[in-house]
């Protein structure tokens, strides 16, 4: 690959950024690889079973799962819109492939929740810690997601451990920002106010604050599962499997068809998942009692 001259060339010298990102790459393959081959045992004893469970349960069983889950959280009306949209997935040729990315975007999803919801709450609590991971988040977010392949494949080689961590590092920032954003949103009054009971930090954040940022969490769980379920598709390119793998394959050999009910598969994953992450959120007597808040006013 030809490299254009910089019209700076000549007056500054060249930064070999490039070269160091390799230096470090080629220090952590030697000098880590027992801690990412414990890594990519983990996350492969995590998605494995899951997949093995979620494809070898009839399709027709998880249909009703999805839809009594529906019909619990949001009434008849949407336990019917999942049963559709499900059966439609499941008539298809590509059940098991959806069935293997749901696998994939709920191990993902967790595994990143787990480290951007106490990051968040860290990030509320610490100024000092806010100010460092301000500008790491805007990175994070900012990065092409195809980007996040490219270290994923160097340290864990191709198939869905890359494909799941680079998923799990793409969806982390939303977490981490609306933890702390619902932290920092709870009415000052009302901390003071568990304060002068005597109560100590750790109390008043597990009891009063993290309680009433829970609307926020969860919208922040919602954006992690969303960009999870867009980034395994990605992942498809380093032969994660799943829907990825199908639409990939639509799309180098221009099969329209194809292509088509993979979109179609990953559309009705995207909205149940979002629906249902949705109506979790609502039935925190906090979200509730805000809602009723705004209704009166």
């Amino acid at each position: 690959m030809s490299v254009t001259q910089s019209p700076l060339d000549g007056w500054l010298p060249r930064i070999p950024l490039g070269t160091w990102t390799e230096s470090v790459v080629d220090w952590a393959t030697s000098t880590l690889g027992p801690v990412f081959d414990g890594v990519a045992t983990l996350v492969d004893t995590l998605v494995q079973p899951l997949n093995d469970l979620l494809t070898g349960v009839p399709a027709v069983v998880v249909v009703g799962v999805f839809a009594a889950l529906g019909w619990w959280l949001r009434g008849w009306k949407f336990a019917l819109g999942v049963t559709v949209g499900l059966g439609l997935v499941a008539g298809m040729p590509y059940w098991a492939e959806t069935m293997s990315t749901l696998a994939q975007v709920l191990v993902a999803s967790t595994l990143a929740l787990l480290l951007a919801i106490p990051l968040g709450v860290l990030v509320a609590e610490n100024r000092r810690v806010a100010a460092v991971a301000r500008p790491v988040l805007d990175l994070m977010q900012t990065m092409p997601a195809f980007v996040y392949l490219i270290p994923a494949i160097f340290f864990f080689g191709i198939g869905t451990v890359p494909g799941v961590l680079a998923t799990l590092v793409f969806s982390m920032p939303p977490g981490v920002r609306l933890t702390a954003l619902g932290l920092r949103q709870v009415d000052k009054e009302i901390v003071q106010a568990a304060e002068s009971f005597g109560a100590p930090p750790w109390m008043v954040l597990l009891r009063t604050k993290l309680p009433l940022a829970l609307p926020t969490i969860m919208t922040g769980v919602n954006q992690v599962i969303m960009l999870a379920l867009s980034m395994v598709v990605i992942a498809g390119m380093v032969g994660a499997g799943g829907l990825g793998d199908v639409i990939m394959f639509a799309l180098s050999q221009v099969e329209v068809g194809s292509g088509f009910e993979g979109g179609i598969a990953v559309v009705t994953l995207a909205v149940v998942l979002d629906r249902l992450t949705d109506a979790v959120g609502d039935r925190f007597p906090s979200a509730r009692a805000q809602r009723l808040a705004r209704q009166a006013h």
